[in-house]
């Protein structure tokens, strides 16, 4: 790579990078399927949320993201979706009972029927991925900002798998972080108190989203 190609990988990949590092429901996704699942089956919400970006990402080099960020249809109808999607998953959050994350307590490696299933983690977090709007806004605009005819083809493929890559190693970081006996002694212990908390964060996030593309559509 030149000095000038160098210099465009750098700064996108900082620019993600520091994304990532502010809290959203990606992240609270992540820490809620640590929390309440073991490392193996938690790391399928990593897989579902890097492979949603991928897909973001894909579209966005090959210049479809500005059609569905210049879209407002499509737009309002991503948030009404992902505001929908999220509201539910915290009312699921917020209905459990203290009673449901006693087997944490008991033993970080208990097994327990009502553990979910890699496939299902994978999904939720494709589809929190794939439904969240920042998403595809935030991979435009960065990419509006620095990429442009000279770059090659290559050069892109080689970003946007990096970028793939850098997601889910953050969010397999966290996993087996709270995977670790300690630390997941402590979450495991305020599970319940975790899951609460993400559940009215992750609402407020669904009821905003839901609140914009309802303001927006009438408009």
């Amino acid at each position: 790579m030149d000095i000038n190609t160098t210099t465009i990988f750098i700064t996108v990949a900082l620019a993600h990078f520091v994304a990532l590092l502010s809290p959203g429901p990606d992240f609270l996704l992540v820490v809620k399927s640590a929390v309440r699942n073991k490392k193996q089956v938690a790391i399928g919400v990593a897989l579902g949320i890097a492979s949603a970006n991928a897909v973001y990402i894909t579209l966005c080099l090959a210049g479809v993201g500005a059609i569905l960020a210049s879209s407002i249809t499509i737009m309002t109808a991503i948030k009404f979706a992902g505001g929908i999607f999220l509201t539910y998953l915290a009312v699921m959050a917020l209905k459990a009972k203290k009673s449901d994350y006693a087997f944490l307590i008991k033993s970080a490696e208990a097994e327990d029927t009502k553990e979910s299933t890699l496939p299902k983690e994978f999904l939720i977090g494709f589809a929190s991925g794939i439904l969240n709007p920042k998403n595809p806004l935030f991979y435009l605009s960065l990419f509006t900002l620095i990429l442009n005819n000279q770059v090659g083809i290559g050069f892109k493929i080689a970003l946007g798998v990096w970028m793939t890559l850098i997601v889910f190693l953050w969010d397999s970081f966290i996993i087996f972080a709270l995977s670790h006996k300690h630390v997941r002694g402590l979450f495991n212990r305020g599970a319940f108190y975790i899951d609460k908390t993400a559940g009215v964060i992750l609402g407020a996030f669904g009821l905003t989203l839901i609140y914009s593309a309802l303001i927006k559509n009438n408009k």
